[in-house]
């Protein structure tokens, strides 16, 4: 039983394939920001919920000023079971995407971690400019859950079993929400070292 447990684990730190890779880091209409031929790409399975990813998110925004156009990095859901409003805090995050404000509710959710219910996730739309009524019919007709749903499966494939998991270039980062550690890793990347 050890012996197994030892395998899934080696198994889980391997680094992905190309293929494997490109299928977490392209898609249609995925919240990303910086250009789909960098050097570093970065996938990131999150939950809003979740205290670790809210220091992931801090991080996050952190490369984006520090690296700009030198890195892609692409958001994937992963809400966690047991947080309640995680799947719901998703799909909104995913409406807001289709309204080419993905990073404003993005940032708006984490900053606000501890009210992430009906009323509130509605408060963040109309605070950040979102057309309300088409925000509350995607979430009242569920259009994103198939889409969340299916990102949960994704990163069940690249066997993600916590939140915040981020692969850069295929290679899982060890500490996610350590900006230090996630730039010196990029670092090494950009030279060519990873």
């Amino acid at each position: 039983e050890v012996l197994e447990g030892l395998k899934k684990q080696e198994e889980r730190n391997k680094p992905l394939s190309p293929e494997m890779l490109a299928k977490i880091s392209t898609g249609t209409n995925i919240p990303a920001f910086g250009p789909a031929d960098s050097k570093v790409t970065i996938v990131e399975f999150s939950d809003f919920q979740c205290p670790f990813c809210s220091r992931a998110a801090t991080a996050v925004h952190s490369v984006k000023e520090k690296y700009g156009d030198k890195v892609r990095f692409v958001f994937r859901q992963f809400p966690l079971s047991f947080h309640q409003n995680a799947h719901m805090s998703a799909e909104a995050a995913l409406a807001a995407n289709a309204q080419g404000k993905f990073w404003e509710f993005h940032d708006k959710a984490f900053a606000n971690q501890q009210k992430l219910d009906r009323a509130s996730l509605e408060g963040y739309a109309k605070d950040i400019g979102l057309n309300v009524a088409e925000f509350k019919k995607a979430l009242d007709d569920k259009t994103y859950a198939p889409t969340v749903d299916a990102e949960l499966k994704l990163g069940e494939e690249v066997a993600v079993d916590g939140t915040p998991t981020m692969f850069l270039n295929g290679k899982r980062v060890n500490n996610p929400s350590d900006t230090a550690e996630l730039s010196k890793e990029i670092d090494e990347a950009l030279k060519g070292k990873s």
